[in-house]
Parts: C-alpha cells; sequence; structure tokens
C-alpha cells in the first residue's frame, strides 16, 4: 500500500467517525422542536444527550479537513473552488448551532431559547442534507477544467441523484439521532424518541436503499456490493432491535449502515478523489494513474503525517471511547434542574 492509498483511506475513516457521530447530533438537533414540541424541560434532556460530546464529535470533522488540505492539497483547493457555497452554509450552519448550543442557558429567558433553538435547528438540518448533496456529487462528478477548477454554480450541484443523496443524509441521521435519544434516555421522552422512530424508519430504509442501489449501479465497483448489502443488514438489525426494546443495538445497526454507506461512497470514488466530468483525463486521483492529475502532497509530507497519525490517532479514539463510557447514563425529565441563568433585566442592566 502506497501512502497515498493509505491517506485516501485514513480520510475516508475520519468522515466516517465524523457521519456515525456527529450524525446524531444532528439527529438530536433536529428532534429538539418535534420531541420537546411542548415542554422545556423535555427540549433540555434531549439537548443534554449531547451535551458533553457534540463539540469533540465535531473535532473529526476538522481532522477531516486539515487531513485533507494536507495529503491532498489539489483536492481541497479545486473542491473549494466549486463547492464554496454549499461548504460555507455548512460552515454557517455549525457556527450558529454551537453558539446556540452554547449560550442557550446563559439566560433565563424563552424568547432567548426560542432563538437559540432556531440557531440548533438550523445548524442541524442544513448540515444533514448539504453532506449528502456535496459527497454525491464528488461521486458523480464535477466539471473540472484543465486549471482544476470547477465549472458551474450552485444549481448544478442540485441533480437529482445529489438531491437524493442530501434526503438519505437527513434522513439517516434524523432515524439515527432518534435512536441515540431512546438510548440515553427514559420516561416520556424516550417514548416520544421512539415514536418518531416508528414514524420515519420505513421511509429511511426505502430511501437508503434506492440511493445506495443507484450509487452501486452507476459508480460502484465489484467489491462495494459488501458495504452496500452490510448498510441494509444494519438498517435490518436496526429495525429488529428496536422492535424488541434493545436501543444499544437499535443504534449500532444505524451506526452499522451510516459507516457501510460512507464506505461505499468513497469505494466507489476511489482512485478519484475528485472526477472531472469533462474529460476523465483531467480528473484528481490519489497518485496521478493513467495519465490523470495527482492530488496528493510530495512523499516526504506524508511519512512525517503518517508517524504523527500512527501516534496521536490511537489515543485520540482512547480518550473519545472513556468520554462516552463515562457519560452512559440515561437521562430523565426528573434529573434536569430549574433554570440558572441570567435574568433578561440583568441582561439589560
Amino acid at each position: 500500500m502506497t501512502l497515498q492509498v493509505f491517506w485516501f483511506l485514513l480520510v475516508a475513516v475520519l468522515f466516517i467517525g465524523y457521519f456515525v457521530l456527529e450524525g446524531f447530533d444532528y439527529g438530536v438537533g433536529m428532534l429538539m422542536p418535534i420531541i420537546g414540541r411542548k415542554s422545556e424541560v423535555k427540549r433540555r434532556v434531549v439537548l443534554n444527550t449531547i451535551g458533553p460530546v457534540w463539540d469533540g464529535n465535531e473535532v473529526w470533522l476538522l481532522t477531516a479537513g486539515g487531513a485533507m488540505f494536507a495529503a491532498f492539497p489539489e483536492w481541497y483547493a479545486s473542491l473549494f473552488s466549486g463547492f464554496y457555497l454549499a461548504l460555507l452554509l455548512i460552515l454557517v450552519g455549525l457556527i450558529a448551532r454551537a453558539c446556540a448550543i452554547e449560550w442557550r442557558s446563559k439566560i433565563n429567558d424563552d424568547k432567548w431559547r426560542r432563538w437559540c433553538d432556531v440557531g440548533i435547528g438550523l445548524g442541524s438540518w442544513i448540515p444533514a442534507l448539504a453532506w449528502g448533496l456535496a459527497f454525491a456529487n464528488i461521486v458523480r462528478g464535477v466539471q473540472l477544467n484543465e486549471k482544476r477548477q470547477i465549472e458551474g454554480n450552485l444549481l448544478d450541484l442540485l441533480n437529482p441523484y445529489a438531491l437524493l443523496g442530501g434526503l438519505t443524509t437527513l434522513l439517516l441521521f434524523l432515524l439515527h439521532g432518534a435512536i441515540f435519544v431512546s438510548l440515553k434516555t427514559g420516561g416520556e421522552v424516550r417514548d416520544d424518541a421512539q415514536a418518531v422512530v416508528r414514524k420515519i424508519f420505513v421511509p429511511t430504509a426505502v430511501v437508503v436503499a434506492a440511493f445506495g442501489i443507484w450509487t452501486q449501479l452507476s459508480y460502484g465497483v465489484g467489491w462495494t456490493w459488501i458495504p452496500l448489502v452490510l448498510a441494509v443488514i444494519g438498517l435490518v438489525l436496526a429495525g429488529l432491535a428496536y422492535t424488541q426494546g434493545r436501543d444499544g443495538w437499535a443504534f449500532t445497526g444505524t451506526a452499522l449502515t451510516i459507516v457501510s454507506a460512507t464506505t461505499l461512497l468513497f469505494g466507489a470514488l476511489f482512485p478519484d478523489v475528485l472526477p472531472s466530468s469533462i474529460d476523465p483525463a483531467l480528473s484528481l486521483t490519489v497518485d496521478g494513474r493513467g495519465g490523470t492529475v495527482s492530488a496528493s502532497a510530495t512523499h516526504y509530507s506524508l511519512q512525517v503525517m503518517t508517524w504523527v497519525a500512527v501516534v496521536m490517532v490511537p489515543l485520540v479514539l482512547i480518550y473519545q471511547a472513556w468520554t462516552y463510557w463515562v457519560f452512559r447514563a440515561r437521562l430523565t425529565m426528573e434529573q434536569i434542574p430549574d433554570p440558572i441563568g441570567l435574568l433578561p433585566e440583568k441582561v439589560r442592566s
């Protein structure tokens, strides 16, 4: 295995970790106004399920973006030339979401909390949709010219395949989040989360299957049938476990589906990192094979980065696993204390 292939696999693993962990974060954010529609206490329970971990989950995106920038600078630069507005929307959504989560409890005022909930909602719905749009367009191919710039505009990204990809990530993250809330809560909140799972499970399964089959038949290779089958098995496992009240296994099932679906996308993409629909010879690949353009950094840069990754990545995984173990207990409405934020008149003064 070459260093270029190793770093392509590492970027894929980092995005897999991001979608599995941040996926249920997005789902929780989308569920807040649904589960907690008539109860502030319920909304706080839902939000507290990700309270200790949500910011750590976002680090996976920073690491994936940094790895892409350092290992495949041409991929990173060309991607932003055509996906700038889409990625900017994701960034704005993530900033609004982070600020809303951090500041929601600072002021004890219903109006203030409603505005924060809007920020959490937008910062969850927009990225959940946009990531599917982005990756579907990357796999499908873009209008990459000889200057390594993507021609076209944002509307060109809204093709049927990409829209189905966006709907897939949106529904899959919503289901993943609903099962996570069911896993992490008890009482009425858990009942409400399970009601959401019942309503969205079948539509999610249909959309995921349709997108997976389209991807495999149009862009996949022989071995990518394996992750497609595993994605289906994950959904079956989640459905069976849910009907038996096994929240942990249901969550494992949706996590397996996300891992498998992301593997399918990266497997269908390889050895390209950014295919050109104008001329295949203009495509960016991991190592410039077949007369294409290499997107990778120099061999020395990849060597140095590899040693750092071999040491640091296991440490990060151990620490994050320990964090989830520490905060594994279920939450109930009875555990939520009274608000302690500043009163509005104190803020104005």
